[in-house]
């Protein structure tokens, strides 16, 4: 046995370069694990220049000086923001409040629909069942009011740390958008000078993180505009906010389609009924998601992210379990450094193995 992992560990480690890049992932998983909450801004930031390097890019690519192309690129994201802000959430407050507000009187029309089962359908339900679910729902509805409550309480400090981040993540990110070339050099100050690896491993990673949070912040608005204009065609009540749910819902590959799908149904049988009007809204909004599965995934990701269905959903469970919210969005590009890694990993001739023998 111990000659099998001798093997096995000069096989794939006799590299010394093989060394430094799993140090160096050792070393950010590490920092990341321990310092994460602490360094929140500079990870924002850091997310929010790998969005904002492409038109940065691209305008240099037309001969502007980088410092006026930093410029003009932040100013254009600080205008989107204020005009999301100042715009935008007040909407999906007012939406989400009034939501709130109806929801006993959707409730009580839901239990009476209940309690009209046992009637339709003896054999299949019964009128404990029937009881036993509202209970259920109720006693779901109670925690999250309670949540809410804890949220109201949590609200001083919330504010708090939103004003940190909006006067730190802007001044961060200019400046690790102008200084991009001289940030990188000081932190490779500290790497060995052999490791042309981890440059390789470096340059893919940046190359596919970068064009995978374009894309999906790309993604995200043309779904959530185009839900919210057929929502709106179509006289869908909160639009606004339903159609801000469907599109950050792409976050999450699979899952998070399916899961929207319940508010939206649940609002559109509210508001019609089981007639014609709630079948075409739900086959419109199935047609958005098979025109972002088949068309807008393979024309923003391409070879960007090429992963197994499997591996997708595994990955959004682990980061998702590790990191909550954040790990859910960062799950598809932090597996895709593993399969960066997995990739570029020296392939050694492989030498049988020493038979295994019991002792």
């Amino acid at each position: 046995m111990l000659a099998f992992i001798k093997q096995w560990y000069q096989r794939n480690f006799s590299n010394p370069q093989v060394i430094i890049l799993a140090l160096i992932l050792l070393a950010l998983f590490a920092t990341v694990i321990v310092f994460g909450d602490i360094l929140a801004p500079v990870i924002a930031a850091i997310v929010l220049a790998y969005l904002l390097e492409g038109p940065v890019s691209r305008l240099q690519r037309w001969k502007l000086p980088r410092i006026i192309a930093v410029t003009l690129v932040s100013l254009l994201f600080i205008g989107t923001c204020l005009f999301i802000f100042f715009g935008v959430m007040p909407l999906l407050t007012q939406q989400l409040t009034q939501l709130v507000r109806e929801l006993p009187e959707m409730l009580a029309r839901g239990q009476a629909y209940l309690l009209l089962l046992p009637e339709k359908y003896p054999s299949a339900f019964s009128e404990a069942q029937i009881q036993e679910y509202i209970s259920s729902i109720r006693n779901e509805l109670l925690s999250l009011g309670q949540a809410l409550v804890s949220l109201s309480l949590a609200k001083a400090v919330g504010i708090f740390t939103f004003l940190v981040y909006v006067i730190l993540v802007p001044i961060l990110v200019f400046f690790g958008l102008k200084d991009k070339k001289q940030i990188l050099g000081w932190f490779e100050r500290f790497l060995p000078e052999r490791r042309d690896l981890s440059r390789q491993v470096w340059h893919d990673v940046d190359i596919k993180i970068g064009s995978y949070i374009r894309g999906k912040v790309i993604e995200i608005l043309i779904i959530w505009l185009g839900t919210y204009i057929t929502f709106e065609i179509m006289g869908l009540q909160y639009a606004i906010l339903l159609s801000f749910l469907v599109g950050i819902s792409v976050i999450i590959p699979y899952v998070g389609a399916i899961a929207v799908t319940v508010p939206v149904a649940i609002i559109a049988y509210f508001q019609w009924g089981l007639v014609p009007q709630f079948w075409y809204l739900i086959g419109a909004y199935i047609v958005i998601q098979i025109i972002d599965g088949n068309v807008l995934v393979p024309i923003l990701f391409s070879e960007v992210v090429n992963l197994h269905p499997v591996a997708i959903i595994i990955a959004i469970l682990f980061f998702g379990g590790l990191w909550g919210v954040w790990g859910i969005f960062f799950a598809i590009p932090l597996a895709t450094v593993v399969d960066t890694v997995i990739e570029a990993w020296p392939q050694f001739d492989e030498q049988p193995l020493p038979e295994v023998t019991d002792s």
